[in-house]
């Protein structure tokens, strides 16, 4: 049975939390983020999260994410779109994007070329959809 570990185990490097876009917060990230931070909604809104039309996204403070200080403060709670970085169904597509987040990523397993990443996660997204 293929592991998550066998390609990817994330080094809180911060890398990914970088730059000006952000990530989009779905209910219940909202929901573990407000429970993870032990506060009342309203207060989490107003110090961490913007309105973007109908969309709530988290804060980007000087250049990264507003969670992010020398790695990840809220990695317990944090959006499920972080969790999943930089394992995304589109880098199966892609050997570019492979190689680039390989690059880039110190967590993705060096080791592996992208065939053999592909049958790993393949698999893995095989075993989520179970």
């Amino acid at each position: 049975m293929t592991k998550v570990s066998e390609i990817f185990d994330c080094q809180q490097c911060g890398y990914c939390c970088q730059g000006e876009t952000t990530v989009s917060l779905d209910e219940d990230d909202q929901k573990r983020m407000i429970q993870h931070l032990g506060m009342e909604r309203e207060e989490v809104a107003r110090k961490y999260w913007r309105q973007n039309g109908n969309t709530i996204q988290m804060k980007i403070v000087d250049g990264h994410c507003i969670f992010y200080d020398n790695g990840c403060t809220i990695h317990a709670g944090k959006p499920w779109r972080c969790t999943q970085w930089p394992l995304h169904p589109s880098i199966l597509d892609d050997q570019d994007n492979f190689e680039i987040i390989k690059k880039s990523c110190p967590g993705i397993n060096r080791e592996l070329g992208y065939d053999d990443f592909c049958k790993k996660f393949t698999a893995l997204l095989k075993l989520e959809n179970k």
